[in-house]
């Protein structure tokens, strides 16, 4: 019976563990850019017990019983399916349309400042200093450009918009059209990545003890590369969390906690039968 408690708790928090990956989901399903995350269960470690094999009465079962100590939650991975597209018809909403692209973003970070990544493209305008003006996140980080710096360009600008090649059109007053590359990186193997925040991700710490680089990981699109970025102006990528699925999955969930739940309590009630036993 203690064994049996303890497979059921250990299951228990890890459940838990579920229900908050999918409360997550459900909360940033209005998130623009917002990836999906699921986990899978994995089993723990089992033992073997050997069944009695008497002379006298051999048994006709099978040679052994495999019991689990449990159940334990496996490392959550991203669903990087393109959401759908909401127009907007602001000029300065961009949604990327193929997978894995993301939107390069300075933020600061513990060693300065750092590269971060997103598909929320709903950009603005912060006023500087010196007659211009920079390109920020709803958060006020500045978008980088393909060489990695911040995108300016002067205060009188009139109108924008996107071409083929990830290639920002600023209009001006004076009738020039300014052309600015936007720094897009394609994540190669994305699940390695560490989500920041809803929609930021970033690389992890720990990549040299994952055995990979920088390089194995992101791909910035340079040159000729930049003609595979997908990008529509006026708009932006919706999350892709399905309502549906996720409402399925919590209930399930719900239902093996209710029976984990219940696997304690019958466990405790015959433990208190043994130890009434006079």
């Amino acid at each position: 019976m203690i064994r049996t408690m303890a497979t059921a708790t250990n299951t228990l928090s890890q459940l838990q563990n579920q229900i908050d990956v999918i409360g997550n989901n459900l909360a940033n399903s209005s998130t623009h850019g917002y990836k999906a995350s699921q986990a899978n269960f994995h089993e723990l470690l089992y033992q073997q017990f050997n069944n009695d094999k008497a002379d006298a009465a051999p048994r006709q079962s099978p040679p052994g019983i495999r019991y689990g100590a449990g159940a334990v939650l496996g490392a959550a991975q991203m669903n990087w399916k393109v959401g759908s597209l909401q127009m907007t018809g602001r000029e300065l909403d961009f949604a990327l349309t193929e997978p894995k692209q993301y939107f390069n973003i300075l933020a600061p970070g513990e060693g300065g400042e750092q590269t971060i990544y997103t598909r929320q493209g709903n950009f603005y305008i912060s006023p500087m200093d010196n007659g211009q003006v920079m390109l920020v996140t709803g958060d006020g980080y500045p978008v980088a450009n393909s060489a990695g710096l911040p995108i300016l360009f002067a205060d009188d600008a009139t109108g924008y918009s996107v071409r083929t090649g990830g290639i920002l059109e600023v209009r001006h007053t004076d009738g020039t059209v300014e052309a600015i590359e936007m720094g897009i990186t394609v994540m190669e193997r994305p699940n390695l990545m560490t989500r920041l925040s809803a929609a930021n991700f970033g690389l992890p710490e720990n990549l040299a003890d994952l055995g990979v680089t920088q390089q194995d990981v992101l791909t910035e699109l340079q040159g000729d590369a930049r003609n595979r970025i997908g990008m529509e102006n006026q708009a932006l990528e919706a999350s892709n969390v399905n309502m549906q699925k996720e409402m399925t999955d919590l209930i399930a969930v719900q239902r093996s906690y209710q029976f984990n739940a219940r696997a304690v309590t019958l466990a405790d009630q015959m433990l208190g039968l043994i130890n009434g036993i006079r």
